[in-house]
């Protein structure tokens, strides 16, 4: 390879497991790390300046022609998400018709609620956008929404909102999973360089596996860097999916047709799995 594949990671807790047990620097080839919020690594990826990495799936989406999905990798959740949360004074079935304060750091999760909101409830919200901050956000709003570690720090202190799932309500609304990242490489670098991206998958897979089949040295970091209860984390993680199987790949779409429906994504969504033909090559 003339120059180092290009990797994103996503900067939440939630992907840990899949990368715990991932060492970059144990392929057989460079490649470099970008770590940053899923709205910066999918403007990044898809404007090309990066190779593969873990989007938002609505980032997906938005250019499913020029992208493949990683095989059997997801953050998803069958229910409860644990850190994708609204926060409000009132319930949330009244305040979902208000005000809604939306965070700027994940597309996925902004349109997951403006699907359940206009769906589900038949709201018509007026929405801002903000910077993860809860009090300044409720200071403007009815309902704040945040993602990820924010999401998790915000609970931990609450004392005063009402908290509101967003998978919870996905679940009991439509009966299905939610996906809210996946593994995405672009077809020019799957084609460009078919070993390495095979090789980078495994490396996926195997600490994937690690990590599910024990999640305690995940939470044991998790809880060592960003504080709160060693159970809080073991149950944390235990309850995301990482994988993509067609149940999640049937809440997956249905998610892309409502949201196509809304005409919050521009056309169809295209769900294009990468597979490696490299052996298949080699063998003709």
């Amino acid at each position: 390879m003339s120059e180092p594949l290009r990797l994103g990671r996503i900067l939440y807790t939630n992907v840990w497991p899949v990368y715990h047990y991932f060492d970059p620097s144990a392929l057989s080839f460079p490649a470099t790390t970008r770590i940053e919020v899923p709205a910066v690594l999918n403007r990044l990826l898809l404007d090309g300046e990066l190779d593969m990495s873990p989007v938002s799936s609505f980032a997906y989406a938005t250019a499913s022609n020029d992208f493949l999905l990683l095989p059997d990798l997801s953050v998803s959740a069958d229910g409860p998400v644990q850190s994708i949360l609204c926060f409000s004074r009132k319930p949330f079935a009244e305040a979902v018709h208000g005000r809604i304060a939306l965070t700027n750091t994940s597309a996925t999760s902004v349109n997951l609620f403006k699907v359940i909101a206009e769906k589900a409830y038949e709201a018509k919200p007026e929405y801002i956008t903000c910077e993860p901050d809860l009090e300044d956000m409720l200071r403007h709003a009815d309902v704040a929404l945040l993602i990820g570690d924010h999401a998790i720090r915000a609970d931990w202190a609450n004392t005063d909102y009402i908290v509101t799932d967003l998978g919870a309500e996905w679940k009991n609304w439509t009966g299905k999973s939610m996906t809210f990242a996946v593994w995405t490489v672009s077809k020019k670098a799957a084609a460009r360089y078919p070993k390495q991206i095979a090789e980078l998958a495994a490396a996926f897979a195997v600490s994937k596996q690690r990590s599910v089949q024990d999640v305690t040295p995940v939470a044991v970091e998790a809880q060592k860097k960003l504080g709160g209860k060693l159970e809080y984390w073991q149950g944390y993680f235990a309850n995301l999916n990482y994988d993509l199987t067609p149940e999640r790949l049937e809440g997956l779409s249905l998610y892309f047709r409502y949201v196509r429906e809304m005409g919050l994504l521009p056309q169809e969504a295209e769900i294009d799995i990468w597979s490696d033909n490299t052996q298949i090559r080699v063998n003709e």
